[in-house]
């Protein structure tokens, strides 16, 4: 049974591209500022504070005053700065943080008169790795906007800024590439399907691979407790020391539009992205066909298995809305966990990346991989048996991770173990002679 439903084409396929690449980098940009605006009043909250609550209702107009106000203020020039690489630096920031956004897939497809249209801006073969060569491309603008302001705190900070961030690289992604055993694609939406189709999200049999993401992606961003390129007590703000006005403000625009890239690609690879529980909502293209499940073989679907989707406009709002409460849940995070611990010394950050994540992610990735690797000699057939099993085996890695890493200080408790008594007698001493 064929489905008579057909992808898009024609000039219809160009205006559903351009109206989807002006509505998703108008919604980015609406949630990078306000996401400035929730960091305030939820640190605010967490501080028996009240934040900015003036301009607007509830102080929703923030955002819009402070880039106004941004607008307005003077461009500062150093006279001895590379006037040319100073400019360029937060342009090569800014760029990466917003085009990555569009191989994330962010709603079910939507059926139109004129066909189904995928609700992604790119559904390029190489997705994560597209994702993974733009993000890096941030470290360039960092370095640049040290070295080219011609201060030494400002050079300093963009020298740690890029030892951590590509130091944290390397772990980012290792831990992606037990997903790609999975998925067995770097198409996010592939990654999609196959969380569909093993009904369960790869949180469960990718935990500790879950774990190394989120921490690698907090010291990419250089958000709290990895903020070392920053370290306003020791580095005046470090790379972008001597920045105002609105260049400055495309290095904030940088942090947070990383934060929601970040953000919605850990809803895509481990919460399953726009799927929601059930599978009502399922839908994928296979051989030029909108199915919703198949009898999965080596890999393929066995011909004559595929059963048609059904998609409709009210699936798409829906899963669109459970993509962004996954992606809202992750930015709260970020804002949580920046409030809460401590910045990390900068021996304590690199000893991190290098002689904790590396390590552990090679050994995550070699045991996940034999268990792959039994399980497809054993002929178990994809889909909940076989989750349930790699769980298992990942339940154990992550448990032995946290116990090892946590050397008993937050399980058992901070406080400092009791130890022997010394008692120390003391005898009064003698008077001076003649008193």
């Amino acid at each position: 049974m064929e489905s008579t439903l057909q992808p898009i084409s024609g000039i219809w396929a160009a205006v559903a591209m351009w109206l989807k690449v002006v509505g998703v980098f108008t919604i980015v940009m609406l949630v990078v500022a306000y996401t400035t605006l929730a960091e305030r009043r939820i640190s605010a909250w967490i501080q028996d504070r009240l934040g900015p609550n003036r301009v607007g209702p509830f102080g929703l107009l923030q955002p819009i005053a402070d880039g106004i106000k941004n607008l307005l203020k003077e461009e500062t020039l150093p006279a001895t700065a590379s006037k040319f690489f100073f400019v360029l630096a937060p342009i090569v920031v800014l760029v990466p943080s917003l085009v990555t956004f569009a191989v994330i897939p962010f709603a079910a497809p939507l059926p139109t008169p004129a066909g189904v249209v995928d609700m992604i801006i790119a559904d390029v073969p190489i997705g994560i790795l597209y994702i993974l060569a733009f993000s890096s491309l941030a470290v360039y603008g960092v370095v640049l906007g040290g070295w080219s302001s011609n201060n030494k705190y400002a050079f300093l900070g963009g020298l740690r800024a890029s030892a951590q961030m590509v130091s944290y690289e390397v772990a980012l992604g290792l831990s992606l590439i037990a997903v790609l055993m999975l998925a067995g694609n770097v198409t996010l939406t592939e990654v999609v399907w196959r969380q569909q189709q093993l009904d369960m999200w790869f949180v469960f049999p990718l935990s500790l691979g879950f774990i190394l993401f989120v921490v690698s992606a907090f010291a990419e961003t250089n958000r709290l407790p990895f903020d070392m390129p920053e370290a306003e007590s020791e580095l005046i703000t470090g790379y972008h020391t001597e920045y105002s006005a609105m260049k400055f403000s495309a290095f904030m625009i940088s942090e947070f539009g990383h934060m929601v890239t970040a953000s919605a690609l850990m809803a895509t690879l481990f919460f399953g992205g726009w799927d929601l529980p059930g599978t009502w909502d399922d839908a994928y293209w296979y051989n030029g066909q909108l199915i919703k499940d198949c009898v999965i073989a080596a890999g393929a679907c066995v011909p004559g298995t595929e059963v048609p989707a059904d998609p409709a406009v009210w699936k798409t709002v829906v899963t669109f809305l459970g993509f962004g409460a996954k992606t809202a849940f992750f930015l709260l995070l970020y804002i949580w966990i920046r409030w809460t611990l401590p910045r990390f010394r900068y021996d304590q950050v690199m000893a991190l990346g290098w002689k904790v994540m590396l390590p552990t992610a090679l050994a995550y990735l070699m045991i996940m991989a034999g268990t792959i690797l039994v399980l497809d000699h054993l002929q178990v057939r994809w889909g909940f048996t076989y989750g349930l099993a790699l769980t298992a085996v990942s339940t154990a890695c992550t448990v032995a991770f946290v116990l090892f890493f946590d050397r008993g200080r937050t399980i058992v408790g901070a406080a400092a173990r009791p130890t022997q008594k010394v008692e120390v007698k003391t005898t009064p001493e003698p008077l001076p002679a003649g008193d």
